[in-house]
């Protein structure tokens, strides 16, 4: 192995990841066409493990959802979800009041903080044709500092969200700098909204042959790169083929070059929290006594409770990519 990759893994269902992520999942669903309400034929859905849909040897997967795919009502606390949608949407609705439907390339970024209860399914818009659905969820650390921080959702809507186009490779720039090029501001209280953190989300497709140069970061910060469709790329003399990962050395030159399929990566990087972590599930805390403290407050008060009809809540059909924020106020794109 080279000087570059300090270590090389297969991709399974759930993506190893360093400090300050948690965990990182890409989901490819493709979707039959929907019915009215906005879930597959129930016919399709008998001999499925409903409430608990997730054999990566199917087409789609229900995950949670009973009727429509998704995860239904469930509480966060103590860190962050990142999550990218590139294809298809997700219909977003919370313990705040808050809600939205995004894809197409948007990203939400929801600081989970003190607790909320949130939903994210997964509406069949289409009722004549496949609904493909493609999405990454990060899940990103928050420093004690912050654990106890207030909840906080934002929308990076894909109009706004810089690429960087080169001859034969695009990167979007989710989170963080990429040369001279800004990321949109992340949530006040992330670990991503300290500069010298370094914290970065990319997103990379480079074409058949084509190449593209990461910047160097600086050492001390963690990289990793996840090459989930092509067939190969080579950095300097080591080949790797589809569904690796890869920690590389932050300091090093890297050079991603692409077989002969198109390759799309994501490169997830940042300063390590470097504290304890305890979690259970969606609950992540730096101590034992903070989780008990967290699971309790989740007892008392539902953090907030779940204003919506359904536990997996999903907007009209007819409604388009909208956010509405806990204060009231709606955007529609």
């Amino acid at each position: 192995m080279s000087n570059t990759i300090i270590r090389k893994f297969p991709l399974g269902f759930q993506w190893q990841t360093q400090d300050p992520f948690l965990f990182c999942v890409h989901h490819l669903d493709h979707f039959p066409e929907g019915t009215p309400d906005l879930g597959p034929n129930p016919e399709l859905l008998k001999g499925r493990p409903l409430g608990g849909d997730f054999d990566p040897h199917q087409d789609w997967r229900m995950y949670h959802g009973q009727t429509i795919p998704g995860f239904p009502a469930h509480p966060h606390v103590g860190f962050e979800t990142v999550t990218v949608v590139n294809q298809g949407f997700c219909d977003h609705s919370d313990s705040l009041g808050a809600a939205g439907r995004f894809g197409l390339g948007d990203t939400q970024w929801m600081t989970a903080g003190s607790g909320v209860q949130h939903c994210e399914m997964f509406p069949l818009l289409h009722t004549d044709k496949e609904n493909t659905l493609e999405l990454f969820q990060i899940w990103l650390n928050l420093p004690k500092k912050s654990k106890f921080a207030d909840p906080y959702f934002k929308m990076l809507w894909h109009e706004d969200i810089p690429i960087i186009i080169r001859e034969k490779a695009t990167v979007t720039v989710i989170a963080g700098n990429f040369n001279d090029i800004t990321a949109l501001a992340p949530p006040p209280d992330s670990w991503a909204s300290e500069p010298e953190n370094k914290v970065a989300i990319w997103s990379i497709v480079i074409e058949a042959n084509g190449e593209i140069r990461l910047p160097k970061a600086e050492k001390g910060i963690n990289r990793s790169i996840y090459f989930y469709e092509g067939d190969e790329i080579s950095i300097e003399t080591e080949t790797i083929p589809k569904n690796f990962g890869m920690d590389v050395n932050p300091e090093a030159d890297i050079n991603l070059k692409a077989g002969s399929k198109v390759a799309k990566l994501l490169v997830l990087q940042g300063a390590p929290i470097n504290e304890p972590v305890a979690q259970q599930g969606p609950f992540v805390m730096t101590t034992q006594e903070e989780l008990q403290k967290a699971f309790s407050q989740f007892r008392l008060t539902q953090f907030g409770g779940w204003p919506w009809p359904y536990p997996d809540n999903v907007h009209d059909a007819e409604k388009g990519r909208f956010a509405k924020y806990p204060d009231g106020t709606v955007i529609e794109k």
